[in-house]
């Protein structure tokens, strides 16, 4: 579920850029051009943390389908501490997407 919603996050975030790119040709003012480096910045940011959370994802997810293997269907604790530190992880850039969009919405509102 994770890999699927980052998919998701990761095309709208493309879509994000694409708007702001929109945004940003209809308002060349100075205001407006600061806000628009602001998101192009975070949407980049945020591309790239998704790609590298996805990547942590899916080697941990071969590492946990090997171990089970190998032990029977057992998984170590040490296992469980990483899944749980990508839980969080996958939370708090699940909660800075939703902020940043919010964020980028109240801005191309307001120069749209």
């Amino acid at each position: 579920d994770w890999l699927r919603s980052l998919d998701f996050y990761k095309d709208e975030l493309k879509t994000l850029k694409s708007r702001l790119t929109e945004v940003a040709g209809k308002n060349t003012g100075d205001e407006a051009s600061i806000g628009a480096g602001h998101f192009e910045s975070q949407f980049t940011i945020q591309l790239v943390n998704i790609d590298k959370l996805h990547q942590d994802i899916q080697r941990h997810l071969a590492a946990a389908a090997a171990q089970s293997e190998k032990t029977l269907g057992h998984i170590e604790t040490s296992t469980l501490t990483d899944h749980d530190a990508l839980r969080e992880r996958y939370i708090a850039e699940e909660k800075t997407i939703h902020e940043l969009r919010h964020e980028f919405y109240r801005y191309a509102s307001k120069w749209m």
